[in-house]
């Protein structure tokens, strides 16, 4: 750890790079808690230029707290489809909501009223107190914690509680209490655009001469890699129903609230969105899939329906690598599903859907030569 005097040019070293070189996001020209609050969430499992285009829509939609709460769930669904992790953006609406109803629509400025808000942990409560309100607080995410192994050639799994712990306890001490905001921001933009995982560019480091690992010819190899959690292989046959017009029908999204631990749990695998009929399968997929259909259309002539395979798709949704079966289901008229939704297959990405029933329609859709071509996308 740095101590007494090296800290002042350590920190004037870091601010003046940042200051200079800092990437241009749209989330930097603000100090509206708002929008940096909403760029902290998008930017969780999400890459800084995947992120600018969804920021971007959002906020034309939703441009401030107000709207996003009273909103209709499924619509802010429908504009962060594509983003993945769907848990984000329900808590997002939950936490504004509480907002309206709790701090009359005004961010709150205490750590405590922060964190007491859904989808709201440590490092986001201290990444939005900070850049928007000049609040002392330290931040530590993946990339700063990165920074500060090497900094201090800290070995050890660095997600163990007592070690995230102190390296709490570092990030606090280093933290530049005039310029709380920008010294995160610097030290989180120094993880992602020099100290990365991979090949630090240790050269360009404005802060190499205090760095532990460098010295000790180290830094490439700190942090050490963490045990990933083993890959689960599933497979699912899901059902596309075309009639001659090339409309489909969705299935609502699954009511259950409930967490479930298999691997193949369906409301899981779709994001609790609007989906394709799906079953995950061993063996014949297609007589599974008849087996789940005839229990889904109880009235239908199962035994009539034609099933032509589409391909094979993949997919990845955390640990799990999904291999989708998709079947097209030639009908003359689409069965009536309670609470279904009657759809052109072509126009099924402008619906609150997940990446996985989006790769399913493109694979039915190319499989399907007889759709009308104005109907395609």
């Amino acid at each position: 750890m740095l101590q007494g005097r090296e800290l002042a040019p350590f920190r004037k070293r870091l601010l003046g790079w940042f200051r200079q070189f800092r990437r241009d996001l749209p989330w930097r020209r603000t100090k509206d808690p708002y929008r940096i609050w909403l760029s902290e969430i998008m930017l969780q499992q999400t890459r800084v230029a995947a992120a600018i285009p969804y920021y971007e829509r959002f906020l034309e939609r939703f441009p401030d707290i107000q709207t996003l709460a009273a909103a209709p769930q499924e619509e802010v669904l429908r504009l962060w489809s594509g983003l993945g992790y769907y848990s984000r953006a329900r808590n997002l609406q939950k936490a504004a909501q509480q907002i309206v109803a709790k701090h009359g629509g005004r961010f709150p400025r205490s750590a405590e009223e922060v964190l007491a808000l859904p989808g709201i942990g440590e490092y986001t409560a201290a990444a939005v107190l900070s850049i928007a309100f000049g609040e002392k607080y330290a931040v530590l995410d993946g990339n700063v914690a990165r920074v500060l192994a090497r900094l201090g050639a800290i070995r050890g799994d660095l997600r163990a509680s007592q070690r995230w712990q102190k390296l709490q306890e570092t990030a606090d001490k280093y933290l530049d209490p005039k310029s709380p905001g920008d010294w995160n921001q610097a030290m989180m933009e120094l993880g992602a655009t020099l100290c990365t995982p991979k090949s630090p560019q240790c050269l360009l480091c404005p802060v190499s001469q205090f760095c532990e690992g460098r010295k000790l010819g180290i830094a490439e190899s700190l942090p050490e890699k963490r045990k990933k959690r083993a890959t689960v292989e599933v497979t699912l046959a899901v059902a596309v129903f075309m009639d001659g017009n090339g409309s489909t029908f969705l299935l609502p999204p699954p009511v259950s609230t409930e967490v479930s631990i298999s691997a193949d749990h369906i409301p899981t695998l779709v994001s609790r969105m609007w989906h394709f009929p799906a079953v995950s399968v061993t063996g014949d997929p297609a007589a599974k899939l008849r087996v789940y259909l005839r229990k889904l259309l109880p009235g239908a002539r199962n035994g009539d329906l034609r099933f032509a395979a589409a391909g094979k798709v993949r997919h990845a949704v955390t640990y799990r690598d999904i291999t989708l079966l998709p079947f097209r289901v030639d009908v003359k008229k689409l069965p009536e599903v309670p609470g279904a939704k009657h759809v052109a297959l072509a126009g099924v990405s402008s619906f609150t859907v997940s990446n996985l029933t989006r790769k399913v329609a493109r694979a039915a859709l190319a499989a399907a030569p007889h759709v009308p071509e104005e109907r395609r996308e």
